[in-house]
């Protein structure tokens, strides 16, 4: 390696570069078609690679028309029903030659066995496509919410992915391991270590005792696990946890695993920045954000991403416009291309600051390991809550310290005078919408879809894959028949859940107050408490997560929140409909409902919601809305009947509390109970 005072030279005098890193765009939205003309402009903008986003009904495995999607097809991605579908959103891509990042867990067999097809279909060898499927279920449990079925069958066919793809993709990645998604759910640069590697281990193990991978093809299967991590703001502690997660990596896999080869020690990893620290206020700010973060993972050569895609300035707004996602790849380009940034060695190796950080954390990784061991692993520590109540309560720490002053946000709890910004100016509002029509037009394919193949052949499809799915046969190839018969991917899901099962994960949301909490909510539990004695009751708050929208973060703290402030709560965890919504609601005669959504689908979820309150007789207590809201919205809302709605701007959880009670003061005589 160069010294980091010195960049080689090339025979011509000029500096040898290091290649850089792909440039990806987290991208995906309305339809196949629309989806593949924005992956076509992006790569003739200089993208380098795709990553694509699903749409929530296509991420749990259902289609379209189910019950589940109404109001979520094409809202956070792509909607991928069947072969068709798969077929159009790669249309004139030419997937031999693609470098493919799909964030899909559950049904990650499934879109992997549509884009085989796919590529095959265009002629292309199996064995030269390469790309990456995320395929890890621990952390979906922990804080995405995208599982379908329990632990168990879940790594099952986690591992059933890997051993397929290392003999007949080599060059794929079948699974990669995420933190990003932790990071956003609160986890410390500890937790998301120890979390990802505890993670990493349990699918290891599982390959192991799978018996598909014969011992002397280990190491190379090994070689292939990929992880996917997060980077936040202070950057510093985030170069230091690429390090730390470098030098584990190779650890874990030399003295647990045997693995000689330096080469299949690698920790290969992808990223995307933070977007739990973007900013509805000022957020014009999140640009900078956005550009910091990005220094933590190419800053250090020793410890650089694979591929990096960013987010945009204005997601926590609302879904980003091509300008915006274009003004993210820019900044990559620019660091790679007009920097000298490539053209030297580590820049940390020797510092004494950046070595004792690292193994600090080492250190500490290594201890809350041991104890995610010493419960069972992994998959134990799912199971019993463990890391779920870790991450919850660090991330009720966190909004803590924000609301509280003590961690600075600019333009949120300091700094908060500000010119308008021209960015937001326009009939759009600085944002992408989905337009309405687009899940009519989804379903009508699909239902053209149904009547066009061969139902002989998809019944015969879904009847081999149930039966490798009963047997323990490898789930890949008969996934790969299933969509070259023309199954969907509802089709697929509901025939897998018919063997395994369906899951719901613990909430971490508990009903005990910690050391401490009553003496620091006195005010507001004091105010809850009189309103109570009006009631003749506590306070009963529900709060509901309907539809698909899987990321209960902020579901889970305004539950904390609430417990904290003395009502009593019932939340019951993610991925309901509206009519269990509302009757959880009439069985508890609870005088508040608050609804979390974060997945642009509001609209139709929150009207389905308040006509079935009416017609339960629930018309009088009050429904609170929060999520990530446009502006433009709000009224249509209010229109409804919603009471008040909270966005990303309403970081004063307990003030929200306060608001909620006074509410349901006013209304104290108007309760049909």
């Amino acid at each position: 390696m160069s010294s980091p005072t010195e960049a080689p030279k090339a025979s011509h005098g000029t500096p040898v570069k290091d290649r850089p890193w792909l440039f990806r765009t987290y991208s995906g939205h309305s339809s196949a078609a629309a989806s593949n003309e924005l992956y076509r402009t992006n790569l003739k903008k200089g993208q380098t690679g795709l990553s694509v986003a699903f749409d929530l009904p296509t991420q749990t495995g259902y289609d379209s028309d189910h019950v589940l999607a109404r109001g979520e097809v094409g809202k956070v991605g792509v909607p991928i029903c069947h072969l068709g579908d798969m077929r159009t959103l790669f249309k004139d891509i030419p997937l031999e030659q693609m470098n493919t990042s799909m964030t899909i867990n559950a049904p990650s067999p499934w879109l992997l066995a549509l884009y085989v097809a796919a590529a095959e279909e265009q002629g292309a060898d199996r064995a030269k496509l390469s790309g990456t499927v995320q395929n890890d279920i621990i952390k979906e449990y922990l804080s995405r919410g995208t599982y379908i079925f329990p632990p168990a069958p879940s790594m099952r066919l986690i591992t059933d992915v890997i051993s397929f793809t290392y003999k007949e993709i080599p060059r794929w990645n079948p699974t990669n391991v995420c933190s990003y998604h932790l990071q956003e759910a609160g986890a410390t640069p500890v937790q998301e270590l120890a979390f990802a590697l505890a993670t990493s281990i349990a699918v290891l193990d599982a390959i192991k005792a799978g018996g598909q991978v014969a011992a002397e093809d280990f190491p190379k299967v090994v070689g292939r696990i990929s992880f996917f991590v997060n980077a936040g703001m202070r950057f510093v502690t985030e170069i230091a946890k690429m390090r730390a997660f470098v030098e584990l990596w190779d650890e874990i896999t030399r003295e647990r695993y045997g693995v000689e080869d330096p080469k299949y020690r690698r920790f290969r990893y992808g990223v995307q920045v933070n977007s739990l620290g973007l900013t509805e206020q000022q957020p014009e700010n999140n640009v900078y954000r956005i550009m910091i973060e990005m220094l933590a993972v190419v800053l250090s050569k020793n410890a650089r991403a694979r591929a990096v895609q960013l987010p945009a300035w204005n997601e926590a707004l609302g879904l980003p416009r091509p300008w915006d996602q274009q003004w993210s790849l820019r900044l990559q380009q620019i660091m790679a291309m007009e920097t000298d940034l490539l053209e030297y060695g580590d820049l940390f190796d020797g510092s004494h600051v950046m070595d004792e950080k690292v193994q600090a954390l080492k250190a500490e990784t290594r201890a809350e390991i041991d104890k995610i061991e010493a419960l069972g692993g992994a998959i134990a520590a799912v199971e019993n809550a463990y890391m779920k109540n870790l991450l919850v309560g660090s991330n009720s720490a966190r909004l803590q310290a924000i609301e509280q002053g003590t961690q600075t946000v600019v333009g949120v709890n300091q700094y908060t005078e500000t010119a308008p910004s021209p960015l937001m100016e326009g009939n759009d509002g600085g944002i992408m919408t989905v337009d309405p029509k687009a899940e009519a037009e989804q379903i009508a394919r699909l239902e053209s879809w149904r009547a066009a193949r061969d139902d002989a052949a998809v019944a015969k499809a879904l009847a081999d894959l149930k039966q490798a799915a009963e047997t323990g046969e490898n789930i890949m190839e008969p996934s790969i028949a299933a969509a070259k018969a023309g199954v969907t991917t509802g089709e697929w899901g509901q025939a897998l859940r018919d063997v395994f099962g369906e899951y719901r994960a613990p909430t971490g949301v508990s009903s005990e107050l910690k050391d401490g909490e009553a003496e620091k909510f006195a005010a507001i539990r004091e105010k809850v408490g009189e309103i109570g004695k009006t009631l003749g009751a506590d306070i009963r708050f529900l709060v509901g997560k309907p539809g698909l929208d899987g990321h209960s973060n902020g579901a889970e703290q305004i539950a904390v929140r609430a417990q904290q402030a003395g009502m009593t709560v019932f939340y019951d965890g993610i991925r309901l409909t509206p009519k269990e919504i509302v009757s959880s609601a009439l069985e508890h005669k609870v005088h508040a409902v608050g609804l979390s959504i974060l997945s642009g689908s509001h609209i139709p979820l929150v009207r389905q919601v308040m006509t079935l309150m009416t017609e339960a007789g629930l018309g009088e207590v009050p429904v609170v809305v929060g999520g990530i809201i446009p502006e433009q919205d709000e009224q249509a809302l209010l229109d409804m009947g919603v009471t008040r709605i909270y966005t990303p701007k309403d970081y004063q959880m307990t003030d929200i509390m306060e608001d909620i009670a006074d509410v349901v003061g006013r209304r104290h005589n108007s309760y049909p109970f």
